[in-house]
C-alpha cells in the first residue's frame, strides 16, 4: 500500500516521450532560430560595411569637421582653422589645387617625386625641402629621412627658415602666413599661401586663378569649450604679371620709371645691333612703324637669341638640339597627362620648348663669358618680360658691340 503513492508520483513526474510529429516541429523551430540569427549577422555585417564606406567617403571630403572634439586638442584660447566644407568643391579652389600639385610635380619630375595630396605629402618637410632646393639651387642641411614627429618638425623648421630668407621675409617684422605648427598640422590654407608665394617669387611661368577666396571655420577653445566662427581668406590676388621682380634694381628700372625718352634710344640701338647680325641669315626683328617697337614676344621662344649668339661667335647652331616649330610634340604626346605645363597657364603655347630654347641660349651666353644667369631667369624671357629681354640684349650688346 505504501509503495503505490511513490509509484504514482514517479509515473506522474517521469517524462513522456513526445510523438514523432512534435519532435519534427521542435527541430524545425531550432533551425528557424539559427537561420534568423545568421540573417541578422549578415545584415549587421552589411550595415557595418556600408557605414564604413560612408565614413571613408565623408572623411575624404572633410575629415576635420566630423571629428572636431577629437582632432582639435586645444589649449585655452588656442585656435585652429580649416576650410568650410561647402568650399571644398569650389571650381576655382579645385583648379588652384590642381595647378599647385602639377607645378610641384613638374619641378621635381627629374627626381621622380610625385605629389598627389598637398596636405599628406608636404606636412613633414621632406618633399617641401626638395622643392626649395630645386627652386633656389641651394642644398639644405637637413636629415634626409625623419620618422618621428620631433624630427619632422625640426626639419620643417629648417626648411621654412631657409624659405623665409629666400623670400626676404623676416618673421619678426612681417606677417608670415605659414608656421611650422600649421604646415605640420596639415593646414591647407597655410600650405597654399606658401606655395603661391614661391610661385610668385620665382616667377614660375604658370597662371594662377585670380582672386580665389575661401571661407574658413575658426575653432577656438574658451572656458573649456570649442567655439567656432567663419572668416574669409583670400588665397590669390589680381596679378598684372606672372611674378614678382626679384632681381636688384638697375639702370633699366630707372629708365622705365624716370626716362622713357632715353629708353627709346636704348631700344633703337639694341634693335639695330640685333638686326645688323641677323640680317646676314635673312632674319629680321620686327620693329614696327616707329622703328623702336621692340616686342619681347619675338624673343620668348629663344630662337632669335640662339641664332644671334651663333652669328656673333661664328658657329653653326645644330637645329637638332632646339625646337624650331610652334607645335609642341612633347605636349601633344603627353596630352592626357596632368601637368602644370598647359597653354592656358602660360602667356603662349609650347612653353616646354620655349624654356628649353632659352636655356640653350643662356648656356651659349655663359660659354662666351656673359653672366646672364646671375641677372635674368629663363622663365622671364619665356614670359616676354620687357625688362628682362632688354637686359639680355644689352649684355650681349656690351660683349659684342665691337663687331
Amino acid at each position: 500500500m505504501s509503495s503505490s503513492p511513490i509509484l504514482s508520483r514517479r509515473s506522474a513526474t517521469s517524462p513522456t516521450t513526445p510523438t514523432n510529429g512534435k519532435s519534427e516541429s521542435f527541430l524545425d523551430y531550432l533551425g528557424t532560430l539559427g537561420r534568423k540569427k545568421k540573417l541578422r549577422e549578415v545584415e549587421e555585417a552589411v550595415n557595418i560595411e556600408e557605414e564604413g564606406r560612408q565614413a571613408i567617403d565623408s572623411n575624404a571630403q572633410h575629415p576635420i569637421i566630423d571629428a572636431l572634439p577629437e582632432e582639435f586638442v586645444l589649449n585655452e584660447l588656442e585656435e585652429r582653422s580649416m576650410i568650410e566644407p561647402g568650399m571644398i568643391n569650389n571650381h576655382d579652389y579645385q583648379e588652384l589645387l590642381k595647378i599647385l600639385v602639377n607645378w610641384i610635380n613638374d619641378e621635381l619630375s627629374e627626381q621622380r617625386i610625385i605629389v598627389k595630396d598637398l596636405e599628406e605629402d608636404l606636412f613633414d618637410g621632406q618633399i617641401l625641402g626638395k622643392l626649395i632646393e630645386k627652386l633656389s639651387g641651394q642644398k639644405l642641411d637637413v636629415v634626409e629621412v625623419t620618422q618621428n614627429e620631433d624630427g619632422q618638425k625640426a626639419k620643417l623648421r629648417t626648411v621654412l627658415d631657409q624659405t623665409n630668407r629666400l623670400l626676404g621675409i623676416q618673421a619678426k617684422w612681417s606677417a608670415v602666413k605659414w608656421t611650422v605648427g600649421g604646415i605640420h598640422n596639415k593646414n591647407m590654407v597655410q600650405i597654399i599661401h606658401l606655395l603661391v608665394a614661391l610661385i610668385r617669387h620665382y616667377r614660375a611661368p604658370i597662371r594662377l586663378p585670380q582672386n580665389v577666396v575661401v571661407n574658413l571655420v575658426v575653432v577656438q577653445k574658451r572656458e573649456g569649450h570649442l567655439h567656432t566662427s567663419t572668416v574669409t581668406e583670400q588665397l590669390t590676388g589680381s596679378y598684372d604679371e606672372l611674378g614678382m621682380r626679384v632681381e636688384p634694381r638697375d639702370a633699366f628700372d630707372t629708365l622705365f620709371d624716370h626716362a622713357p625718352d632715353k629708353l627709346q634710344i636704348v631700344k633703337r640701338s639694341l634693335i639695330n645691333f640685333v638686326n645688323k647680325h641677323l640680317n646676314k641669315i635673312n632674319i629680321e626683328c620686327y620693329v614696327g612703324p616707329t622703328g623702336v617697337e621692340l616686342d619681347p614676344n619675338q624673343f620668348n621662344d629663344g630662337l632669335l637669341l640662339i641664332f644671334l649668339m651663333g652669328m656673333l661667335e661664328g658657329y653653326f647652331v645644330p637645329l637638332g638640339n632646339i625646337f624650331t616649330t610652334a607645335v609642341d610634340p612633347v605636349l601633344e604626346a603627353t596630352s592626357n597627362k596632368e601637368t602644370a605645363i598647359q597653354p592656358d597657364n602660360y602667356i603662349d603655347s609650347s612653353p616646354i620648348n620655349k624654356l628649353h630654347n632659352v636655356n640653350v641660349a643662356f648656356q651659349l651666353m655663359e660659354d662666351s663669358g656673359i653672366q646672364v644667369k646671375q641677372k635674368v631667369r629663363a622663365e622671364d624671357i619665356v614670359n616676354a618680360d620687357m625688362k628682362s629681354t632688354l637686359r639680355v640684349l644689352y649684355m650681349i650688346f656690351t660683349k659684342f658691340k665691337h663687331l
